[in-house]
């Protein structure tokens, strides 16, 4: 079981992680004219930084630093911050400063600061904030996932051919190729499919149901740690491929009459497969 002391329980994480992101949250939203006028490139030329993202991840480890000292943090934009401060029994705090930074650089109001506390290497709180909306979605480990006061249980879709589905790309173009060898399959057998561009909001989407399921190659720990929770804490199965944890080769979200036969198909089409 993991351990979690008396002053650090999932909802006390939580109440950290939630008034620290939406400190961030409104930082990303005042900075965003002057941060699209510095935007960088990281992996691929398609891979966009801004300056935004880089204060945003400043301010949570300056916030988490001030409060919880011995705790560490793995952020997309640094890294691994006193990663030895700890050893057994710490706290370490999952953040993606602005997911969906594409969508933040054009102003499609779909991105989000993302923020998850990790205990012994589980999970156990998490949230996912959209500056642009001021949607909220919220999760501890057994304590179930909420948006606006509402517990969210994700679709009762029951047949994957009326099934509306969420997925996203990567930015190498030979990895997109593979991708969309796959998209071009899998369309014909679901409702339809959806790329918004921030796979937390994806997956706290898909806990609320506005998605019936979801599924992407290639993302990262900050991806997918806080909405992983969320999405999982509103009864969806939250797993890789053939039994593996969800990761970088795959994640599929969904309800469980919906995950057998998303999992048979991404796997039959090969959807880890590829750059």
């Amino acid at each position: 079981m993991t351990a979690i002391s008396a002053t650090s329980t999932p909802a006390e994480l939580l109440a950290v992680a939630v008034r620290i992101a939406r400190e961030a949250a409104a930082t990303a939203r005042r900075m965003r004219a002057e941060a699209i006028q510095d935007v960088q490139t990281k992996s691929t030329d398609t891979d966009v930084v801004t300056a935004a993202d880089k204060a945003v991840e400043r301010q949570v480890v300056e916030a988490l630093r001030a409060e919880r000292p011995g705790d560490t943090v793995l952020g997309e934009e640094y890294g691994d911050t006193d990663a030895t401060a700890i050893a057994g029994g710490g706290t370490r705090w999952i953040l993606d400063p602005i997911d969906g930074t594409v969508n933040y650089l054009y102003d499609i109001p779909a991105y989000a600061v993302s923020l998850a506390a990790e205990v012994d290497g589980v999970v156990v709180a998490g949230v996912v904030h959209n500056p642009a909306t001021g949607d909220e979605w919220t999760a501890t480990l057994g304590g179930g996932a909420w948006r606006a006061g509402r517990r969210l249980t994700g679709s009762t879709r029951e047949t994957l051919d009326q099934a509306l589905v969420g997925t996203g790309f990567g930015y190498d173009s030979a990895r997109r190729r593979h991708q969309g060898a796959v998209f071009a399959e899998l369309i014909t057998r679901i409702r339809d499919i959806r790329r918004i561009g921030a796979a937390s909001v994806d997956l706290c989407l898909a806990a609320e149901g506005r998605l019936d399921a979801y599924f992407e190659k290639g993302l990262n720990h900050w991806d997918h740690a806080a909405g992983g929770l969320i999405a999982a804490e509103a009864g969806l199965r939250v797993s890789g491929l053939d039994g593996a944890a969800p990761g970088p080769d795959m994640l599929v979200a969904a309800p469980p009459a919906l995950f057998g036969p998303l999992h048979d198909a991404l796997v039959e089409l090969d959807a880890s497969g590829g750059p």
